[in-house]
């Protein structure tokens, strides 16, 4: 076989199993680095042998250094500044006190379990310092954890994979040449990270300004001159300094994001697919050359020396740099756990191997074994039981509770009262100045400015509540005000009322994991309509729960909610209350809180003169008691149920209705 067919033939094979294996991971639900990892070493010479990444020669170590550029770039220029700025002092803490606390602890570890020679041992703390978004961010899309712990982590593992990756040059020049002078250690690092950071920060904005003033230029290749962009931002910080260009690409990333360049949405798209194929490409040929037999020699005392890394190490670390933090005693746990080591760990590994065997120093193969043995434990464990820890800590982003609700109207302030009286913060936004006076007559808080404005989110509190209604009388400025926030700050659920579109569908979260935007109660409601029958004071606020999955009372529901008679607004589930999306499948136990139409409270006041009022909630018997069915309504009973079936496989997608909207719509 020619050398060009057998190198083309490694590449294809590489890229195939890597998307084979984040395929196999979205359909069962998993982290996909458990099956990349386990794809690699199956393919690789220790395995199958149909893989061998040393036919690549020193082009493995090009393509390792280009994709580590772009998932460095990709991981800051998804980093939300404001949410790092929550937890600055505790990422600041983690980046630069837990760093020497993890160079320490793992390198006392090495050479105490596993019986490395103390240099060797400190080189393997340098090279596990690390976690990185290669890891981090894909395991955060499957289990959902709340903001500030989110960002905690996404920071860290940004952030600290340029700092541990030149740590690791400057503990290799040390092993090899012998001096240990700190002033050097620490002056070598300073001046990588800030080479590389000053070179980042001016390419960073240049690119903005580019993509700003070049008018010119089709979309897609906006995107394409980023990637020729960073990679250039990439080589330039490597030729002046080795090392540092890690450091530029991520300072680019975060740089770029600042400038609110105005394809954003489709630089992070075009950069998340990018990010994708390269964990890929790079977990399965780095799985491959890992060498089995190595990593068994290590015996009980490498096992014992990872477990160390996880179950002292990282605590001490994560304990002692968020002491004085907001975060509370399960936030802090959760971190403590996920501390999973990525590619930057592996290529470093590999690289330092052959530097180590051809300066005749041994341990090369050692260490590599041991840096690989690391990743594979902590991915394996910590991917694995993620979710479950974070459920069992309660810090999933579904725990959060509150509403953040854009537009203040009789609908919207009945369910901020409702809200409000489980005890869960809400706070409206509107642009009218009269919705002061409503919002402060029930008591809530309320901010007379557009929805469009980051700030005014934030300030509302929208990174720390559970659930985002966009509600105004315009459908268009819904879809537009909830795609901002579902973008900026991705609340665990994001709902809009807005015209149905019977052409599309979708419901739940994107695979980037973003929330998508839910239509809102009922796909055929009228807020208008909804809001006049209020203020007529012909509703009745009722409350039910559902018995069984598919039966009568659910079909008695279903026909009541699509003739317009009711409109389902609140649902508790396990305890959690939320906005009914308007193709919910209701569950057994659910407790469903909704408006009943009804003029009679209309003429009974006219009638009677009464003063108006306070809707309580009530078991209603319009809706508790169902209508009996005789022989001949068995075939519209089964047509009504099989609705309700369809409803499983039924959702809107509002992201095609956004493609007619101007991106400068101000809110009403």
């Amino acid at each position: 076989m020619e050398p060009s067919l057998d190198i083309t033939l490694q590449i294809i094979l590489t890229v195939m199993a890597g998307i084979g294996a984040q395929v196999l991971a979205e359909f069962l639900k998993l982290p996909g680095i458990v099956f990349l990892l386990l794809f690699g070493i199956l393919l690789g010479p220790s395995a199958f042998g149909l893989l061998s990444p040393d036919r690549l020669g020193i082009g493995l170590d090009v393509i390792v250094s280009l994709l580590v550029a772009v998932i460095l770039f990709e991981g800051g220029f998804n980093l939300e500044l404001r949410e790092l700025g929550r937890v600055s002092g505790s990422l600041r803490n983690l980046v630069t006190i837990g760093t020497l606390i993890t160079l320490l602890g793992a390198g006392m570890a090495a050479h105490w379990l596993s019986e490395f020679p103390w240099a060797i041992a400190f080189l393997y703390g340098s090279l596990v310092v690390v976690t990185g978004p290669t890891v981090i961010n894909p395991l955060l899309r499957q289990v959902k954890v709340d903001r500030q712990v989110a960002a905690l982590l996404e920071g860290e593992g940004v952030l600290i994979d340029p700092v541990g990756a030149i740590l690791a040059v400057v503990v290799l020049n040390i092993l090899l040449n012998g001096e240990a002078d700190p002033l050097r250690i620490a002056s070598g690092l300073v001046i990588r990270l800030g080479i590389g950071g000053s070179i980042g920060t001016i390419g960073g904005w240049l690119l903005g300004l580019i993509l700003k003033q070049a008018r010119f230029l089709s979309d897609d290749l906006k995107a394409l001159i980023v990637l020729a962009g960073l990679w250039g931002l990439f080589g330039a910080a490597q030729t002046i300094q080795s090392e540092s260009g890690l450091m530029a690409t991520v300072a680019a990333g975060i740089v770029l994001r600042a400038s609110s360049v105005p394809e954003e949405r489709l630089l992070k798209r075009f950069k998340g697919q990018l990010t994708i194929l390269a964990v890929s490409v790079l977990f399965v040929l780095l799985a491959a050359d890992l060498s089995i037999a190595g990593v068994i020699a290590l015996g009980w005392g490498g096992v014992l020396t990872v477990l160390s890394l996880m179950f002292i190490v990282r605590p001490l670390n994560v304990w002692c740099c968020t002491w004085n933090s907001g975060l509370n005693w399960r936030q802090k746990l959760f971190v403590c756990w996920i501390g999973p080591r990525g590619i930057v760990s592996a290529s470093i590994a590999s690289l330092f191997a052959i530097s180590l065997t051809q300066r005749g120093i041994n341990g090369g193969d050692s260490i590599k074994a041991l840096v690989f043995l690391t990743i594979m434990l902590t991915v394996f464990l910590q991917a694995l039981t993620a979710q479950w820890a974070a459920n069992l800590l309660q810090v999933t982003s579904n725990e959060a509770t509150g509403a953040v609700i854009v537009g203040c109207n009789p609908l919207s302030l009945l369910i901020a009262r409702l809200f409000v009286e489980r005890d869960e913060p809400v706070t409206l936004i509107d642009t009218a100045a009269e919705a002061r006076q409503q919002a402060e007559q029930e008591k809530h808080r309320i901010f007379i400015s557009s929805a469009l404005d980051a700030e005014v989110l934030e300030e509302a509190g929208l990174s720390r509540v559970g659930t985002f209604l966009a509600m105004t009388n315009n459908g268009e400025v819904n879809l537009v005000v909830a795609r901002q926030a579902a973008e900026e700050f991705r609340p665990p659920r994001v709902l809009a009322i807005f015209p149905r579109d019977p052409q599309v569908s979708t419901n739940g979260r994107s695979t980037t994991g973003e929330p998508k935007i839910q239509q809102a109660f009922a796909s055929q409601m009228t807020l208008k309509t909804w809001n006049q029958h209020i203020s007529d004071r012909a509703v009745k606020l009722g409350e039910t729960v559902l018995q069984e999955a598919i039966d009568p009372q659910q079909v008695h529901l279903r026909s009541l909610i699509e003739s317009g008679t009711l409109l389902p607004m609140l649902l508790e589930r396990q305890g959690c209350l939320q906005v009914v999306p308007a193709e919910e499948v209701f569950q057994v136990g659910d407790r469903l809180l909704y408006l009943l139409y009804d003029p009679k409270p209309k003429l009974l006041k006219l009638l009677s003169g009464s003063s108006q009022t306070r809707l309580t909630l009530e078991q209603l018997p319009e809706v508790e008691n169902l209508p009996l069915l005789d022989d001949g309504s068995d075939t519209a009973a089964q047509a009504d149920t099989d609705k309700v079936l369809v409803q499983a496989d039924g959702s809107r997608n509002a992201d095609l209705l956004l493609q007619d909207v101007s991106e400068n719509v101000n809110t009403e």
